[in-house]
């Protein structure tokens, strides 16, 4: 009798992946040390929420196809289910420890995404968009009109300092609210992650590549789509308690479009085309968004022109540049470009220095002239309605035109024969 071939085989560990993890999770240990700032700590606390609600999101555009202009809806239902069970938990009705209350938010998104996504997911495409875009308005509708569930205008506040402390931890000091986002932003990325692996996964992306062969094989590709949104749901979630947690309040804003729209520029921005690509999306958003907004009133403005020209010319996001260098770097063939990269980099400096000066002073002259004229730009005190400031703008719009669109050239003409050059030799 012959005997039957063992299924058991030797897999090596994947040493990289375990590098690029265990960095990430000391990364995330270490940062609050070194930046002990209060204001600091906000930031990453906001970038751990965001970074979560960005992979959220791209489960659902990048790995499913599916466009949704209503994605706060899970986060900030989640959100308002998780400061409501906060609430019972202080008040002795139930208990439930703060350091779970994610996962309440996250099942709360999970239970909208079963009754939403069903009916959104029975269409795709444009479709789809536009039944998210309603639901959406919906519900933000809604937010302001039963107050006694979602608190109107002023939301619904909470205490995340309940019962008697854990080993001294209240999570009153930001520092132990960012450890406790720092958790779950970690085990969030890694349970996301392993589902871009499982058959769940793989069987998403088959049905946003080609939806039509996916039917032929035996998948439902409703019932496909259903299921990642409603994961999709249980993350987003799961960023709506923390965020809870870490501002101790949600209003009607956590689910209005704003908040969507918001999403999807931070994971288009960081590259929906890679898993990292929603987490470099989320930080740069939430720079733009905490740290460029207490230094500039125009602040959106700089992120809508960030957007755009991320759009034109770097359509696959930020984490496609980084993949495009890395390749570079693996056929040895980034050091005769970097010196170009150099001086295209300075060149935009000029522009960037151009376009601050322009908008800056035409912001204090046309919305912020109640005070007067006078303001403080790159340590700089001037009259922003004075012919020499104007001047100077002209003049590095004029010479950082020319010197980076020469450079921008050089740039291509190089990367294109290092390409010429990989071509010939795979050939």
């Amino acid at each position: 009798m012959a005997r039957a071939p063992s299924t058991l085989r030797y897999r090596p560990l994947n040493l990289a992946r375990w590098l690029i993890w265990g960095l990430t999770a000391l990364a995330m240990a270490v940062l609050p040390q070194i930046f002990t700032q209060g204001f600091a700590i906000t930031l990453m606390s906001q970038m751990g929420v965001a970074i979560i609600f960005a992979l959220s999101y791209n489960m659902l555009l990048g790995q499913g196809g599916m466009l949704s202009f209503g994605h706060a809806v899970y986060s900030g239902l989640g959100a308002y289910i998780a400061v409501h069970a906060l609430n019972l938990a202080s008040s002795g009705n139930i208990w439930i420890p703060v350091s779970l209350m994610p996962l309440v938010g996250g099942l709360a998104g999970a239970f909208f995404g079963v009754v939403f996504g069903y009916v959104t997911t029975k269409r795709s495409g444009t479709t789809f968009a536009m039944i998210t875009l309603g639901i959406g308005e919906l519900v933000a509708t809604c937010a302001l009109m039963f107050k006694e569930f979602f608190g109107g205008e002023g939301g619904i506040t909470t205490n995340r300092v309940i019962g008697k402390p854990f080993l001294g931890i209240t999570f009153g000091p930001g520092e132990q609210v960012y450890y406790l986002i720092a958790f779950w932003c970690l085990v969030s990325m890694a349970l996301m992650y392993a589902w871009s692996h499982t058959p769940l996964g793989r069987i998403a992306n088959a049905v946003r590549d080609n939806p039509e062969r996916a039917e032929f094989i035996g998948y439902d590709t409703q019932r496909v789509r259903w299921f990642t949104l409603i994961i999709s749901a249980f993350f987003a979630g799961i960023a709506g308690g923390l965020s809870m947690i870490n501002f101790e309040i949600v209003t009607a804003e956590n689910v209005g479009a704003l908040r969507s729209a918001y999403v999807l520029i931070a994971t288009f921005v960081g590259g929906i085309g890679f898993f990292f690509g929603p987490i470099i999306g989320a930080v740069v958003f939430t720079f733009f968004v905490v740290a460029l907004s207490g230094y500039t009133n125009a602040w959106q403005f700089y992120l809508g022109l960030f957007f755009v020209l991320m759009v034109m010319y770097a359509p696959g996001g930020i984490a496609s540049l980084i993949m495009m260098q890395v390749q570079l770097i693996a056929r040895k063939r980034f050091r005769p470009v970097a010196p170009h990269y150099l001086a295209t980099g300075a060149c935009g400096l000029l522009l960037l220095a151009a376009l601050i000066l322009t908008v800056e002073m035409t912001y204090k002259i046309s919305v912020d002239s109640a005070d007067g004229t006078l303001m403080n730009l790159f340590g700089v005190q001037f009259d922003a309605a004075a012919a020499p400031p104007w001047a100077v703008a002209i003049g590095l719009w004029v010479v950082g035109g020319v010197l980076f669109n020469m450079a921008r050239k050089r740039v291509a003409r190089i990367l294109g024969e290092i390409q010429t050059e990989i071509l010939q030799a795979k050939a």
